[in-house]
């Protein structure tokens, strides 16, 4: 069974989202479940700082052994982090994909959108 923190929210592309921070600032990672699906990450591609980006596209991707898949943004807003760490060592997905292993964070332009991700308990019922 995967690993569903209850403090974070979540997308049906397997993102998970911290709350917004006072600044309206949030962090984005994949989830334990989409890591453990990618197996071995082995690149990453990700927006770079003061990036726009909108919700729901595509905005990099996770190489893996097994397959490349997307990264979407789950929220609108300018990129304000990016994790460089995953530039020389991706496979932090993989070993802490909720800590060292988060992607981007996002300075939100609408902070109401963030009502419309998921719950931990609706994440956990789409992948159960």
């Amino acid at each position: 069974m995967s690993n569903i923190p209850a403090e974070l929210s979540y997308t049906a592309e397997h993102e998970w989202v911290s709350v917004p921070n006072a600044e309206g600032v949030v962090r984005v990672g994949i989830t334990d479940f989409a890591q453990d699906a990618l197996g071995d990450v082995v690149y990453v591609q990700m927006p770079e700082t003061d990036a726009d980006v909108s919700a729901d596209t595509v905005v990099g991707e996770v190489e893996s052994t097994k397959s490349v898949s997307d990264i979407y943004a789950p929220l609108t807003g300018k990129v304000s982090a990016r994790n460089e760490a995953l530039d020389t060592d991706p496979a932090l997905i993989n070993s802490d994909p909720y800590g060292a292993g988060w992607l981007f964070e996002i300075a939100l332009t609408d902070t109401a959108s963030y009502g419309a991700l998921l719950s931990a308990t609706q994440y956990q019922e789409k992948v159960s």
